[in-house]
């Protein structure tokens, strides 16, 4: 399934599990300095139009996390009436905050539609850049645009198994983690919970 995400998907989601858990009962964040904000960029082929010349520095730095506070934000509002991933719960943005941070970044960067239609092929509208190299928040923030207004939004869920904060998409009706490993901790979990209660 997960190949079958489009790009704009693909990008929302990476850029909002770049807040984790690190292993030890905390989380960690891919995002916290310009060296890890250039290996993000990196592992993301096409996320900056010009990826050779982006720079990572602490602006660029500070505006991606402010766009991925906004992505966060509205994964919550989105998985409701759900609840949120457990670090999202005590410091989400307000939705309306969030929505206004989304757009001003994806206004950064105004792009026109470029028409793809090749012989034996439907015609394609596509986004791009109107001029010069697109910003990479506008970017992101466009690609968050895109999945939120699509219809992938109605599969994100967050996961809640312990210690887990990460956002997914629902595969199938039984699937509640985002993978095997959080779904093996929380059956461990409740296990232990059960025969606490039970002793």
């Amino acid at each position: 399934m997960e190949d079958s995400l489009s790009h704009d998907t693909r990008l929302a989601l990476d850029l909002a599990l770049t807040v984790r858990h690190d292993g030890h009962g905390g989380t960690a964040d891919d995002l916290a300095g310009p060296a890890g904000l250039a290996a993000w960029v990196h592992a993301h082929p096409g996320a900056v139009p010009d990826q050779a010349g982006f720079v990572a520095d602490d602006a660029a730095l500070a505006a991606v996390r402010d766009v991925r506070d906004a992505v966060r934000a509205l994964f919550a509002h989105a998985v409701r009436p759900h609840e949120p991933s457990s670090i999202d719960a005590a410091r989400l943005l307000p939705v309306h905050q969030a929505v206004e941070l989304l757009n001003a970044a994806a206004a950064r960067t105004p792009t026109v539609p470029v028409l793809h239609w090749t012989d034996g092929t439907e015609p394609q509208a596509q986004r791009r850049a109107a001029q010069g190299a697109a910003e990479l928040t506008a970017v992101l923030a466009q690609a968050a645009i895109a999945f939120l207004a699509g219809p992938d939004r109605q599969r994100l869920r967050a996961c809640h198994a312990p210690r887990c904060v990460r956002y997914f998409l629902k595969e199938h009706a039984r699937q509640e983690w985002c993978g095997p490993s959080c779904g093996n901790r929380a059956r461990v979990a409740r296990h232990h919970q059960r025969h606490k209660k039970a002793a």
